[in-house]
């Protein structure tokens, strides 16, 4: 997976001699010691796999970067530029690269990003059965109950979503499903025998354009995270479709300030929400609540 686009170097230390299950993130930035996220720590790579002491550790330069990128790309930036501009390439292995460097602005839209200066490996695991404390909670005599996924960033948000899909399947849960995988990553490992995916999409696209053309019965979508994207939860729970979905906040009492979900809470769209952290390592389960935001369930 990785072997694609990393150094022979860093890639030959990360398969011999560190635990890849637990690796969540490799973030490179030019001129600084490469840091590698193991079970939600941070550590340094090393010759020796990975250390806390940034004395032994191995650096990126811009030039290992630029490779970096270019490989990810196929040997061909242009092909990626759409993706570039929204600060991230997805792999065909659904590894997502986020990119930092200038971004290039004409008559205020985002043309390209040059000079690139550092990027975040995000590595996508497949983790079976660790929706299964929530599922019994989203899923009853009515079908499944529209749910938001909640947690920081790199705590296990699309790994729980991959799951639950992988659930319906293999409990042979014939729902059809909509996986609107707006960043390419999100279909990593499914294998769900009800899916159909819409990918590189907008919210507000694929939403709707995939209740018209696919019907489904529950779309599976990650990261909700303006206003256009709780228009099309809105709309499409007005046309009798069930939404999965998720966002950052990294607890309840900070989701609850979130302007963004006002409108949703007070209509009592969400009749599930399941908060996550990496307490305990990514996924830990906080907490499930219902639509009145009545804790019915706490891991503590």
């Amino acid at each position: 997976m990785l072997e694609k686009i990393l150094p022979d170097n860093f890639h030959k230390i990360l398969s011999e001699k560190v635990n890849m299950r637990a690796v969540n993130e490799i973030r490179l930035r030019a001129d600084r010691p490469v840091v590698v996220n193991v079970s939600g720590k941070n550590f340094f790579l090393c010759e020796s796999g990975v250390t806390s002491n940034v004395r032994g550790a191995l650096y990126a330069s811009k030039i290992i970067i630029e490779d970096v990128i270019f490989r990810a790309s196929e040997c061909s930036i242009y092909s990626v530029n759409e993706q570039i501009k929204k600060g991230f390439i997805v792999t065909d292995e659904a590894v997502r690269i986020g990119i930092g460097g200038n971004m290039i602005e004409e008559n205020g839209r985002i043309k390209t990003m040059t000079n690139f200066s550092s990027c975040n490996i995000r590595v996508p695991h497949v983790v079976k059965n660790c929706c299964l404390t929530a599922f019994p909670y989203m899923v009853g005599e009515h079908g499944v109950e529209n749910t938001l996924v909640i947690s920081p960033p790199a705590c296990g948000k699309t790994t729980f979503l991959r799951d639950f899909v992988y659930q319906l399947s293999e409990r042979n849960l014939a729902f059809n499903i909509l996986l609107l995988d707006e960043r390419g990553e999100l279909d990593q490992g499914i294998n769900s025998k009800f899916t159909d995916r819409i990918a590189f999409a907008s919210k507000k696209v694929g939403f709707e354009n995939g209740i018209r053309s696919l019907a489904p019965d529950i779309i599976v979508t990650d990261e909700i995270g303006q206003m256009e994207d709780v228009e099309a939860i809105r709309y499409a729970s007005s046309c009798g479709v069930k939404v999965l979905a998720s966002t950052h906040a990294d607890s309840m009492e900070t989701f609850l300030k979130k302007p963004l979900f006002e409108g949703l809470l007070k209509e009592k769209i969400f009749k599930r929400f399941v908060l996550l952290s990496k307490r305990n390592g990514p996924g830990t389960f906080e907490g499930i609540y219902n639509e009145n935001l009545a804790r019915i369930y706490n891991s503590r």
